[in-house]
């Protein structure tokens, strides 16, 4: 591509790198001048003005926009992802329903590594998104770039986004009383809303007392695809209340506690083949907490594992809950290091 400033006579057909105001209206960059504009610039007093002209082996900003675009997403509806409108060289992906996005992290930096000109910018991996969110957006900063890079760009791209539907459709909450006449309302609300965000649907409020033997034998009632416990007290050993009742009920722990602050109480087990989450108190907040990640994941059908959980720690400084008892600075106060309701 050839650009620079040009004589009026020699920018016929040429695209303008720059918007101009003229006493008519105003020229915009990126437009491909006629002899109309020409002799609109030359009223205007201008013998040249700065372009940007295609040579042979360039592809257009927009084509190419949309080609890298149709790359990263070759079949849209297969993937639960649409393709905005390509314009001044800018294609944006959004999703079509709720879920979570799968980017090919190392297939992004191999295509942005082709180009300065070629860009893609995308979510996070699997982080949750909504139908219309933007997931990701296609830039080709100049207005036109070499075909070889573009096939080059295309080729590490291809097939790197996917939205993780939700496949888990419905879950139970177990809730332990502490003190009497706790209806466990609010945590029953902020579950609901947190699920409904992926389609899930909540079972009625279930609260029993915090004891062994009255959760176990709610364990083994629940019914659904997930299985959520939010104890009156937290959780603060592998052998407390809540995995106690777990393994009581005939399930089995495999991992507590998570490098993902607030929701560092977390525990994660089974019964009878569905998951169950032993959440940590900061869950009765609407913040996001490490528990979101634990049920967005599984909910969209992937597997949780503890390397996955202990592999969460850069990043997972998440934002303080105000209503937290204990705030991280008391905790730093704090001889005996101990956070509750985390």
């Amino acid at each position: 591509m050839k650009f620079g400033p040009v004589p009026l006579a020699q920018a016929g057909g040429a695209i303008l790198a720059h918007s101009i105001a003229l006493p008519a209206g105003r020229l915009r960059k990126g437009r491909v001048l006629t002899r109309a504009d020409l002799d609109a610039l030359a009223a205007a007093g201008l013998a040249e003005v700065t372009v940007a002209r295609l040579e042979e082996v360039d592809t257009h900003e927009d084509a190419a926009a949309l080609g890298l675009a149709q790359a990263l997403v070759p079949d849209p509806e297969a993937v639960g992802l649409a393709l905005r409108p390509v314009g001044t060289g800018r294609v944006n992906i959004v999703a079509t329903g709720p879920g979570l996005m799968q980017v090919g992290a190392a297939q992004i930096h191999a295509a942005n590594a082709v180009d300065p000109a070629i860009t893609v910018a995308t979510l996070p991996d699997l982080q949750r998104v909504d139908a219309g969110s933007m997931v990701a957006t296609v830039k080709i900063i100049a207005y036109g770039v070499a075909r070889a890079a573009l096939r080059a760009a295309c080729a590490q791209a291809q097939g790197a986004l996917r939205r993780l539907p939700p496949v888990l459709r419905r879950a139970c909450l177990i809730q332990t009383r502490v003190r009497p006449g706790d209806s466990g309302a609010k945590g029953h609300a902020v579950t609901t809303a947190r699920l409904e965000r992926l389609g899930v649907a909540l079972d009625p409020p279930c609260v029993v007392a915090h004891d062994i033997a009255p959760l176990a034998e709610a364990l083994r009632a629940a019914q659904g695809d997930l299985t959520l416990i939010l104890t009156g007290s937290a959780t603060s050993d592998l052998h407390d209340t809540a995995p106690e009742a777990l393994r009581r009920a005939g399930g089995e722990v495999a991992h507590f506690g998570m490098p993902v602050d607030p929701g560092n109480l977390l525990f994660l087990g089974n019964l009878d083949g569905r998951p169950v989450i032993g959440l940590p108190g900061c869950a009765k907040s609407p913040k996001l907490n490490g528990a979101d990640w634990v049920m967005e994941r599984l909910i969209c059908g992937l597997d949780v594992t503890p390397a996955d959980i202990m592999s969460w720690g850069v990043g997972g400084l998440l934002g303080e809950i105000g209503t937290r008892p204990r705030p991280r600075r008391l905790g730093e106060e704090d001889a005996s290091g101990k956070v509750s309701e985390e």
